[in-house]
């Protein structure tokens, strides 16, 4: 295969760049770091909040020009690190909210929302607290949780039991048709999203914001969370760990894991 043209990489966290352990290994940041330094933007494109997306930045790639964005909670939030802005912003009406919160109550669920550096919850669970633990970001329940999702926020999410969970997803996407973008990315994870809003959707504007062609753009990924900027991407790169759908519609797969610096691998190969 001859060389891709690239200007800018996305890069998804949780089993992709991450390994099984959430470690980035040397090899996928030495190769990072190479492709930032050719001045190929380099951004980290996650479900997580920015703070917890913060630990895994590279300072010897953020103090580059070229590795200054971080695009967060699934594509609702984009930020300049250089500037310490957002630039970016989109969220879930008040409406969306509290129809979800009661419809998940319904069939014993609890609900979840974001800021950047806490989740607020409206009761503490296993679920709710698996959460927590795997983006390392406070957790806190407010005094009346209701009252607190009267106003506006990134996403909402929906911890819980697999198989329950997806009653629940072919339910609100019935319901809320265009209202929302509902998915799993994980199958305990349901993720209630703004309208029209998603990671390729957030790569696509940050390309039209640096002035670089959205052809030359490629994204990695693993799950459903990752569908929009694998499609709308100029190349799609699907981890060979990943979800068999997503591999599908890729225009690549990688040949090695998330454990194996399966991103390095491929850029070095394809990009380099």
């Amino acid at each position: 295969m001859e060389k891709l043209n690239v200007n800018l990489i996305a890069l998804d966290l949780d089993d992709t760049l991450l390994d099984d352990e959430r470690k980035i290994s040397d090899k996928n940041v030495e190769v990072l770091r190479r492709c930032a330094q050719r001045g190929i933007y380099v951004v980290l494109c996650s479900g997580r909040a920015e703070d917890a997306i913060q630990p895994f930045v590279s300072l010897n790639i953020a103090a580059l020009d070229s590795g200054r964005f971080v695009i967060s909670t699934n594509g609702c939030s984009i930020f300049d690190m250089h500037k310490r802005v957002q630039i970016y912003k989109r969220t879930v009406s008040s409406d969306v909210l509290h129809y979800v919160h009661t419809e998940a109550k319904k069939m014993g669920f609890e609900t979840e929302v974001y800021t950047p550096d806490t989740i607020y919850y409206s009761k503490e669970t296993e679920w709710t607290l698996r959460d927590v633990t795997m983006c390392g970001l406070k957790g806190e329940c407010p005094e009346d949780y209701e009252k607190f999702i009267d106003k506006e926020f990134l996403k909402m999410l929906v911890p819980g039991e697999p198989e329950k969970l997806l009653v629940l997803q072919e339910k609100l996407k019935k319901d809320l048709g265009e209202k929302a973008v509902i998915f799993t990315s994980k199958p305990y994870f349901l993720e209630i999203m703004p309208p029209r809003c998603g990671k390729g959707e957030a790569v696509q504007w940050l390309a039209n914001y640096i002035g670089i062609e959205p052809t030359t753009t490629m994204a990695f990924g693993d799950s459903m969370n990752d569908e929009s900027m694998i499609t709308k991407c100029g190349y799609g790169v699907a981890m060979c760990n990943g979800n068999d759908y997503i591999k599908k519609i890729a225009t690549y797969v990688t040949e090695k894991s998330n454990n194996e610096s399966g991103v390095a691998d491929f850029i070095e190969k394809y990009v380099l």
